[in-house]
Order: C-alpha cells, then structure tokens, then sequence
C-alpha cells in the first residue's frame, strides 16, 4: 500500500511540475492580470484609491480620538469595497478536495 501512494504522489508531482519546465523557456508574458483587457482601472476603483492615498497623507496627530475612529472606519471600508471588485474566482478547501478526488477517481 505504501508502494502505490508513493507512486501515485510522484506521478502527481511529475504530471503538476512537467508543464511549468516546457513554459519556462518562452518569452515574457505581456498581457496583464486585470479583468479590463485595456489595462485602464474604472472610475469607482480610482477613486477609491485616491482616497486612500489622501487619508495616508492626513496629519493625525492633530485629530480627536473619533476623527481618527472614523477615519479608520472609512479605511476598512474602501479596502472591504476594493475586495468585493476584485470578481476573482474563489475556491474553498472542500471544493479543491473534491476536484482532486475526482480527478483521481476519472484517472
């Protein structure tokens, strides 16, 4: 028993790895990560950011102590926003489980 999952890890390991080398020779990728294929951020995103910026600029040390609670508050929430518009795809641990049982079931 012990013989076969050690064999079966290293077909996995051999099958996982074996595409990254034959990639690795290639040029440089040029396309970006974004969802936007013009490279350009939206508007909301934008502004959001310049916001940002400007609280980090902010002197502070003259503020009250609920200036700066709102403020930190206002924070969170740009950075909470900027997250929710990211329309990346998410998987959980239970699902990258069942994928990988499948696909050694199927194989």
């Amino acid at each position: 028993m012990k013989k076969s999952t050690l064999y079966l890890v290293m077909m996995l390991l051999t099958l996982t790895l074996a595409p990254a080398n034959t990639f690795a020779a290639t040029a440089p990728v040029t396309h970006t990560l974004s969802a936007d294929p013009t490279g350009e951020m939206p508007a909301r995103v934008k502004v959001l950011l310049d916001r940002l910026e400007e609280i980090k600029a902010m002197d502070k040390s003259d503020m009250s102590r609920a200036e700066r609670k709102a403020l930190r508050k206002e924070v969170r929430a740009i950075k909470s926003e900027l997250r929710s518009t990211g329309g990346g795809v998410y998987l959980s641990v239970g699902a990258i489980i069942i994928i990988i049982l499948l696909l050694i079931l199927l194989l």
